[in-house]
């Protein structure tokens, strides 16, 4: 009788030691949701009808390029070495840029990352856009809000001058035509 006794209260103190600790678990999971949550609303690029900021950079040719010399519509690429779903779209942005009307002009394409993992980006890139290599908060990223690659935006000038986003995420797989 003492050993179904002490079997008992044995039992009984795991039982109450698994509901602490679910009970801890199940704490732990809601605060995780509410910081993914919050996390989640944050855009992680410019949205449709939101102005492009500031930026004053050089392309990898040494061209001056600043917003206010921007003009017509301008398709913008963001792309990272260390991406795997920015090494799987990079073909597609090459051949939808490679469509734009305005060509290479009307293109700009910036990688983030060191410049010597960017080489080979840099090398499909520069043949159908103006390419950019810069830091995680280089200008361009910072101008255009990006927090999250692969990103690819369009932008034109508003009828009062300012640069506007008018797609914040660009669909490679369609005719430039449809998306113009």
């Amino acid at each position: 009788m003492p050993v179904l006794i002490a079997v008992v209260v044995l039992v009984g103190m795991l039982c109450t030691l698994n509901l602490v600790l679910t009970l801890g678990v199940i704490k732990r999971l809601r605060e995780h949701t509410e910081i993914l949550g919050s996390v989640q609303g944050d855009p992680v690029r410019l949205e449709v009808g939101q102005e492009v900021g500031e930026f004053d950079t050089s392309t990898i040719l040494g061209e001056p390029l600043m917003r206010d010399l921007l003009s017509g519509p301008i398709l913008f690429g963001f792309f990272s070495p260390t991406c795997e779903p920015c090494r799987d779209k990079l073909p597609r942005f090459v051949e939808y840029a490679r469509q734009q009307p305005g060509g290479r002009s009307s293109v700009i394409a910036t990688v983030v990352g060191d410049a010597d993992a960017a080489a080979e980006f840099v090398t499909e890139l520069s043949q159908v856009a103006h390419v950019v290599v810069e830091d995680p908060e280089g200008a361009m990223g910072t101008a255009l809000g990006i927090r999250a690659f692969p990103s690819v935006l369009r932008a034109e000038r508003e009828p009062d001058g300012r640069l506007v986003v008018v797609d914040d995420d660009v669909a490679l797989g369609r005719p430039t035509s449809l998306s113009a």
